[in-house]
């Protein structure tokens, strides 16, 4: 059974992690989207990261600027000032014909600015770059701004999560890809309890492909390994209170007001 850690503990539940900032309603992965959603009250930010050329991370989902802003190429190509030109607001739409944040100052942060501003709430952080490694200036960032206990840290790539908590072991990190896939086939079987790992957490969808990853069961038995469950990504109202009424510990969503005002906290 692990221990809780500060980032888990929790006066409400589930937790609120807005999904790359209020992004169902300003441009994902900006400072304006993350500080709307601290404006809210929410209890985490969640956030991805690449590094430039230069070696400066940058919050940003995609390795490539061209599906957000009015540049293209891959981010760990340009250096940061140029990374830093870049208009993310420039394809932003609610409606897919007008794009109203253009040329509005919507840049991409980088993480040392996600530090200082967003510290005091949680920082759910994938690492979504595996070449080159980025591992060890993130930890030297982690360290330099003593954010050990602010951040839970992720990533699709087992080799990348694996390398960080051969590294750094007393920073959290969620479970890899490898290792929901071995709980989800144990608990099939009915053998969940013989599954171990290092991470705090399950950050998962509910679905994938074929195979269900949530579930009343699935939540149960991960809560008696000692594994918090936080569920991503959530958009729906119905799907929020199907989570809540089922005991998930956080749900990501671009609309964390929904969550809150649900929840009763806004």
């Amino acid at each position: 059974m692990k221990h809780t850690i500060p980032y888990l503990q929790r006066d409400q539940k589930p937790l609120v992690f807005a999904h790359r900032g209020a992004s169902g309603r300003l441009p994902e992965n900006t400072l304006p989207a993350f500080q709307m959603a601290a404006d809210m009250g929410v209890d985490g930010l969640e956030l991805d990261i690449h590094s430039t050329i230069d070696g400066v991370l940058v919050t940003a989902h995609d390795e490539k600027l061209d599906r957000i802003s009015d540049r293209k190429g891959l981010i760990r190509e340009k250096t940061w000032a140029e990374v830093r030109q870049a208009d993310a607001g420039y394809w932003y739409s609610a409606d897919n014909t007008t794009f109203p944040y253009r040329n509005l100052d919507y840049t991409l942060p980088s993480l040392a600015e996600m530090f200082e501003r967003f510290g005091h709430l949680r920082l759910n952080i994938d690492i979504k770059q595996r070449q080159p490694p980025l591992v060890e200036p993130f930890i030297a960032l982690i360290r330099r701004h003593a954010m050990e206990q602010n951040v839970m840290v992720g990533s699709f790539h087992d080799d990348t999560l694996a390398a960080f908590r051969r590294l750094a072991p007393d920073i959290p990190t969620s479970a890899s890809p490898q290792e929901v896939r071995r709980f989800t086939l144990l608990d099939m079987v009915g053998l969940s309890r013989l599954f171990r790992t290092q991470a705090y957490a399950f950050q998962v969808p509910e679905t994938h492909g074929r195979w269900r990853i949530v579930s009343p069961r699935s939540i149960r038995n991960l809560h008696r390994l000692g594994l918090h469950v936080h569920v991503w990504t959530i958009n729906e109202e119905a799907d929020m209170r199907r989570f809540e009424a089922w005991g998930v510990d956080g749900i990501m969503s671009d609309y964390p007001e929904k969550l809150l005002t649900i929840f009763g906290r806004m």
